[in-house]
């Protein structure tokens, strides 16, 4: 049954958090124009292309900004109440602190349930249509993603640096290009200065490279009998294919793919389509390694218990092998172990990118949830922290919401790198956050109750003074002895 106290209770926490998720919005919005602020001013770009990117910005940061503003405003809430004794006057009448932080714990986790429906079906939405409109800005100006000083990875097969560019965004200078391979040959272009356009038809980024040189390694890739060389020029003409700016396609649809852009039912397949690959490459490593080694295939026969008397007799293989073949046998073993392990490391490679893109598909699942359980984690430490430090404001709720925000940011960041970098598991990385704040919630809930003065700077100072006087007395009192 609903009483005025919750009625009073929710109106005092409505105000708060709207301006506060307004705030929070506006700041995470800002923090991607600040990236591209340079490049996105002055470029042409008329004004409805640009709120239409804020728009989308805007959509994909509201999971994000949904916990903090419920962090500070359920700090300033509650820090009003007390600040004003009408937490003091419900707990005399009886009433204690989780019986009215408990129609806002509702409200907590309406808004959570709201955060995630909007991860799982509208943001998937707003990422592929900003990353088609970022894909339209970077083919219209290839400089809004090169960035000065900055290698550049993004062109299949290819690593740029560009050391300055000028404002007009397409005279460059100090430029490298490092052509990227399987082997160990080393092939990179280095010019002082040029000029990089969009060729008429779009497909193509055109590099005119001027005073450079062209450094190019030829020959068998394991064998030192290679050429390199070295070749000036005063201009040079290079392509790059756009369509290594897309992001992977699925071979059923023409549509970008991504695992931000996915819901849960989608993500749920993908990931059990993923696990089911290692006997597919199991089978794969088998049928390209018996051309190559045919008597493996009899590994499992017996073989190697076969043993004759002339055989016992031989102290290794090479002595089975005549002196006039013995290096064509060897040149030709070497030959065969080299081609079997260039296939296996392709298929090593390729298995590895299946694995790292089962484990960012695990990790935006579990983001999914972990931003809608971190508005009920931080809400928990918001309300008995207000409840403690007893002030309103903007003041010192903003310095505490704004320490334990960024503490909960770093745990997420941190613990979704250690999982992208497989040190931890997706579950593991994803929810460390979580693990972390929901025992100081619970500490700062259970201080609350027995009205704490964790924040109380007299009780710190009466502290203090007590522990200065039993020193000034220790101090006297060796003294006279």
């Amino acid at each position: 049954m609903i009483k005025k106290l919750d009625i009073l209770i929710v109106r005092a926490f409505i105000a708060p958090f709207i301006a506060t998720f307004i705030i929070a919005l506006f700041v995470l919005v800002m923090q991607f124009f600040w990236l591209y602020l340079d490049d996105l001013v002055g470029k042409s770009l008329d004004t409805g292309t640009l709120l239409y990117l804020v728009v989308l910005v805007a959509i994909t940061c509201v999971p994000l900004a949904l916990p903090l503003a419920l962090l500070l405003s359920s700090i300033m809430t509650f820090g009003n109440l007390g600040e004003s004794f009408e937490i003091v006057a419900i707990k005399a009448a009886g009433i204690p602190l989780l019986r009215f932080m408990r129609p806002l714990v509702i409200v907590t986790i309406f808004i959570g349930l709201i955060a995630f429906l909007f991860a799982n079906n509208i943001i998937p939405v707003a990422q592929l249509k900003l990353s088609t409109i970022k894909y339209d800005i970077i083919r219209a100006k290839p400089s809004f993603d090169i960035k000065e000083g900055v290698f550049y990875d993004k062109i299949s097969g290819y690593v740029i640096r560009i050391g300055k560019k000028e404002k007009d965004d397409t005279t460059i200078k100090h430029v490298i290009i490092y052509q990227k391979n399987y082997g160990l040959q080393d092939n990179l272009i280095a010019a002082e200065s040029g000029i990089m356009h969009i060729t008429p038809d779009k497909k193509f980024m055109e590099f005119i490279l001027k005073d450079g040189w062209n450094y190019e390694e030829k020959g068998p890739r394991d064998n030192i009998a290679t050429d390199f060389t070295r070749l000036g020029f005063k201009e040079y003409k290079k392509l790059f294919d756009l369509s290594s700016f897309q992001l992977s396609k699925t071979s059923d649809s023409n549509g970008w793919y991504d695992p931000k852009i996915l819901t849960i039912r989608q993500l749920n397949t993908a990931i059990d389509s993923l696990k089911n690959t290692d006997a597919y490459y199991l089978q794969r490593d088998k049928m390209m390694i018996n051309p190559y080694i045919p008597f493996a295939k009899y590994m499992d026969t017996g073989w190697k218990k076969i043993k004759t008397d002339s055989l016992k007799k031989v102290k290794s293989f090479a002595a089975l092998i005549p002196d006039s073949i013995k290096n064509d046998v060897y040149q030709r073993s070497v030959n065969v172990i080299n081609s079997t392990k260039s296939n296996i490391l392709l298929e090593s490679e390729d298995y590895l990118r299946k694995r790292e893109s089962l484990q960012q598909h695990e990790i935006e699942w579990h983001r999914k949830f972990t931003l809608s359980v971190a508005c009920l984690v931080l809400f928990i430490i918001g309300a008995p922290l207000g409840a403690i430090i007893r002030k309103g404001g903007l003041g010192m709720p903003l310095i505490f919401a704004i320490a334990f925000f960024v503490l909960f940011y770093l745990l997420n960041t941190f613990g979704e790198k250690f999982a992208k970098q497989n040190v931890v598991s997706a579950f593991s990385g994803m929810w460390l956050s979580t693990a972390v704040l929901i025992p100081i919630g619970f500490f700062l809930t259970y201080k609350a109750m027995r009205d704490s003065q964790l924040f109380n700077k007299e009780f710190y100072y009466r502290f203090f003074k007590k522990v200065r006087t039993f020193l000034s007395t220790f101090r006297l009192f060796n003294s006279s002895n």
